[in-house]
């Protein structure tokens, strides 16, 4: 996974969160960047024609850009699912976040083998609580 793709998921999930466009604040705050930071790359992925910003508004996510958002979410719900289920990593949140980066299509196909994704996915995820709704756990821990 590349970082455009963090990006993407979490434009994504803050629009879910915000019922609308997401504020590149909200981005900034998601991926615990600064907003200078979030804007230079909402201006990349809108130049690749995978989302649109406009000024005070916010940023919403192309057809393509979405797709990319989703698969990507997918990806991080297999990452949590595997540490948690497979490896039962108790901070696996924590683990799930610094593995995202570096985990590329390949390697989730296989860990996917591993957990057995389910059809939901990655309409499981819950925005609000940042967990994959098909773990068995606190959303709280």
């Amino acid at each position: 996974m590349n970082t455009a793709n963090q990006y993407l998921k979490a434009i994504y999930l803050v629009q879910e969160i915000e019922n609308g466009p997401a504020s590149t604040g909200s981005i900034a705050e998601m991926l615990d960047v600064s907003p200078a930071s979030a804007n230079e790359m909402v201006g990349k992925l809108e130049a690749d024609g995978l989302c649109a910003h406009e000024k005070y508004k916010g940023v919403e996510l192309t057809d393509d850009g979405i797709m990319r958002a989703r698969e990507a979410l997918q990806n991080y719900c297999i990452i949590e699912r595997f540490l948690l289920e497979v490896l039962e990593v108790e901070d696996f949140r924590a683990e799930a976040r610094q593995l995202e980066p570096v985990i590329d299509e390949t390697v989730a196909e296989r860990l996917d083998t591993i957990i057995d994704r389910r059809p939901e996915c990655p309409d499981c995820f819950d925005a609000e609580t940042d967990v994959c709704g098909l773990l068995e756990c606190d959303p709280a821990d």
